[in-house]
């Protein structure tokens, strides 16, 4: 599956610092929104306590299937740039990251995980790191820019042995995958159980994502020949229950190689449509996703604000409280001192001190507190004192420790967070309402954008 691919790189490398495309500069400006250190939508949202995740700037496409099933072959066609090793031998060892960048560079396992952090996970399985590299190429042409490949080792049955799970590390790289492409050629390893037992446990979770290519179609022979064979690998999955569903395509895809014409059809551009519009909709998926973020961010620091402000409010009524019973606790000893005074001074003073009607008063309002404590023995009177003074500290503890406030915002605080939701709902939605006009006007005219 060899043809022809041109060395583009001198051209690309001056197209580089221009050209960019209107999905690439949207995904781009996106990314920043969330990833700037001083108000982007991930720092503002750990002040309230809400974990985001910044968008991708490229989409991730892998590609599996039985080895020599034309998948480097592929990579190389749309980069149009002489990236993997092709041949009938299995020449994909590890997990390979085909991207673009600013200049040729090949990269290590360390540095893949440094590139692509969200990858990070893989070093659990056990011999993976060794066997994961990455391509960067100048290469823009058709969407690479936008495109991350996954090129997957070649799946064969029998005594194959590998030097990590490659089942489980491919689905755990299908939860990541925007597009997943599955190569079937007809050279006899089509029906391979191994490609045919993960794409049936990837399609229980992932189906949307699933698409199946017949590679390699023109060496198949005449039209009967490919038909024969295109049957055979559709009754072999519709064995199986997850796979057996209505709309099934596998169009045939072969590189286009001037030298050597076929009368098969190749709908290789089919591929590259379906990649095209996974870009299209991974674009209103962001620009989607930075709406619902937007909000997500404005409820809870509205929530946090609403919650503060409860709280300040249960706190003046704790210390109101707290006071109340503060005054209660120091109330009676000073009641037991004043009568003990008054029961000391004779009358002559009292009258000096307040006046003939002062004392009538007081002896009026006391005289009940005075018959009644005149009633008591003096062992009742002791014991009545110290439970009166029992109160007090009772009282005085649970003014202390029962409202307690809780810790509030303070006027910074408030303020930088009033901030924050201004620049979100202003700043931030007003920028989204923008990029998405951007994206809409690619394809719309503008007196329909008007409306």
């Amino acid at each position: 599956m060899s043809g022809k691919t041109k060395n583009r790189s001198a051209a690309n490398a001056d197209s580089i610092t221009g050209g960019v495309s209107c999905d690439e500069r949207i995904l781009r400006d996106c990314h920043q929104l969330y990833t700037d250190l001083d108000s982007g939508l991930i720092s503002v949202a750990e002040s309230v306590n809400v974990k985001l995740l910044p968008p991708r700037k490229k989409i991730t496409v892998m590609l599996m299937g039985n080895h020599s099933a034309g998948k480097s072959s592929f990579i190389n066609w749309y980069v149009e740039e002489h990236i993997q090793r092709t041949g009938v031998a299995i020449e994909t060892q590890g997990f390979n990251f085909i991207t673009s960048g600013r200049k040729r560079e090949s990269l290590t396992g360390n540095a893949t995980l440094h590139l692509y952090p969200h990858f990070k996970p893989l070093q659990e399985f056990k011999g993976v790191s060794e066997y994961l590299s990455t391509e960067i190429c100048t290469s823009r042409q058709k969407r690479f820019s936008l495109v991350t490949f996954v090129d997957s080792p070649g799946l064969v049955d029998g005594d194959m042995k590998y030097p990590f799970d490659v089942d489980e590390v491919i689905m755990w790289l299908g939860d990541l995958c925007d597009l997943v492409l599955v190569f079937f050629d007809p050279m006899g390893q089509a029906l391979c159980k191994r490609s045919l037992n993960i794409v049936e446990r990837m399609n229980e979770k992932h189906g949307d994502r699933l698409r199946f290519y017949l590679s390699k179609a023109d060496e198949a022979g005449g039209e009967s020949d490919r038909q024969r064979v295109m049957m055979q690998i559709v009754q072999e999955l519709c064995k199986r229950p997850g796979l057996n569903k209505c709309g099934f395509d596998m169009p045939t895809i072969y590189i286009p190689n001037p030298n050597k014409p076929s009368r098969c059809v190749n709908q290789i551009e089919e591929v590259c449509r379906t990649i095209e519009k996974t870009i299209n909709q991974t674009v209103q998926n962001t620009l989607n996703s930075l709406e619902k973020d937007c909000e997500l961010i404005s409820e809870a620091i509205t929530d946090t604000l609403g919650n503060d402000r409860q709280t300040s409010a249960m706190n003046r009524r704790a210390r109101c409280k707290s006071c109340l019973l503060t005054l209660l606790g120091f109330t009676v000893p000073l009641a037991l001192m004043a009568l003990l005074v008054l029961g000391i001074l004779s009358q002559e003073l009292l009258e000096v001190a307040l006046g003939r009607e002062g004392t009538e008063t007081l002896s009026l309002y006391l005289s009940p507190v005075v018959k009644v404590f005149d009633s008591l023995s003096v062992e009742q009177r002791l014991y009545g004192c110290g439970g009166m003074v029992l109160l007090s500290f009772l009282l005085l503890i649970i003014a202390r420790f029962a409202f307690r406030t809780q810790p509030t915002l303070s006027g910074k605080q408030k303020r930088q967070l009033q901030e924050k939701l201004e620049y979100v709902q202003e700043v931030v939605k007003s920028k989204k309402k923008k990029l998405y006009d951007e994206y809409l006007r690619q394809s719309v005219s503008d007196h329909d954008m008007d409306l």
